[in-house]
């Protein structure tokens, strides 16, 4: 008799997909590099830069900032745009504490009690989103026309009510948003921490989170999946609208006021803190993680301006060149194309 030889065991590869899996989360922080060599250039810009009390300016000053590119990340990630929302940061807050303040003082006379004030703007910015998530969906409009409009009108209607003037006696609820420290930190660095971090588990962990990356990837194919994409899209848009007005709570506490134009022109900044951290235009692709890198970049490049003494007229030159070399720079760390 011969004996019988047992087949040869195949290598394991069971360990690959895993890999993949941890290799794929490594593209959130492409931007990594870019903020490691922003730390450094800082550095030697001036010995300020990189004192604790500095970066948590530095923080404090971006979290308003931060939650637009959060909701326009989300937005995004569906595949749809909400240029907006820069109006909703100054409308909803101005709104909110109108309703609250003497006529004397600029409100409408109401005079509601002054704890309603941040629940009253939060149902504003509600409100906007819900409007253009209605406009899009019930008429099946372009999103980008449809945002575009808002924010002309959601801004002329701020100027209207207000006339053009800055809103400064405020409800205590706001100014304490603005001052207030929870454990050593401003009150809006952690809020918008724990919104980033509730935004990153709800789409990476939660079947209605990753509903936007179907979504926002094939809409008919995500609608053929069982996914109801209109009604998932709708609750997008006002989720957007509720964190744009809580962004100027924030930016309204910090400032102790309402100006004419606040929020004017950071839709543009929220777009490129969103694209640079990886969010795709064409929806479906990027994460909320990748966003928060790009607004870390932004803060940073602002903060080493300032420092440097660079006149505000050249700012946005140097704001549009860095974020080029951000772009390539991610592109080359991350070794794959973007859209």
């Amino acid at each position: 008799m011969t004996a019988t030889k047992t087949p040869p065991t195949p290598p394991a590869v069971a360990t690959l997909p895993g890999r993949r899996i941890q290799l794929g989360r490594f593209r959130d922080l492409t931007l990594v590099p870019v903020i490691v060599v922003l730390l450094i250039a800082g550095s030697f810009v001036d010995p300020v830069f990189l004192t604790t009390g500095n970066l948590t300016n530095v923080l404090q000053q971006q979290s308003a900032l931060a939650l637009v590119v959060l909701a326009e990340a989300l937005i995004l990630i569906a595949g749809k745009f909400d240029l907006s929302l820069e109006s909703t940061v100054g409308m909803a807050p101005a709104v909110g504490v109108m309703l609250v303040i003497p006529v004397a003082a600029g409100g409408f006379g109401l005079e509601l009690p002054g704890i309603l004030a941040i629940p009253l703007c939060l149902l504003v910015g509600g409100l906007v989103g819900a409007f253009n998530g209605f406009l899009i969906m019930r008429f099946q409009l372009s999103a980008f026309i449809v945002t575009l409009a808002m924010m002309i009108v959601v801004h002329g209607l701020q100027l209207g009510l207000t006339q053009g003037k800055s809103l400064f006696e405020l409800p205590e609820s706001f100014l304490y948003l603005g001052s207030a420290t929870w454990l050593g930190l401003p009150a809006a660095i952690w809020i918008t921490g724990a919104l980033f971090a509730a935004a990153i588990v709800a789409l990476g962990y939660f079947r209605v989170g990753r509903s936007l990356y179907a979504i926002g990837g094939n809409a008919d194919a995500a609608r053929a999946a069982g996914i109801r994409v209109e009604r998932v899209l709708w609750v997008v848009f006002i989720i957007g609208g509720v964190i744009a007005a809580l962004a100027g709570v924030l930016e309204t506490g910090r400032l102790g006021g309402i100006s004419a134009n606040q929020g004017v022109g950071w839709i543009f900044m929220a777009f490129a803190a969103a694209v640079i951290g990886g969010v795709s235009m064409d929806g479906g692709k990027g994460t909320i993680l990748g966003a928060l890198t790009g607004v870390l970049v932004i803060g940073l490049v602002e903060n080493i301006l300032t420092l440097k003494g660079v006149p505000g007229e050249w700012k946005q030159l140097v704001y549009g060149a860095i974020i080029l070399v951000a772009l390539m720079i991610s592109r080359l760390a991350g070794g794959k194309a973007q859209d």
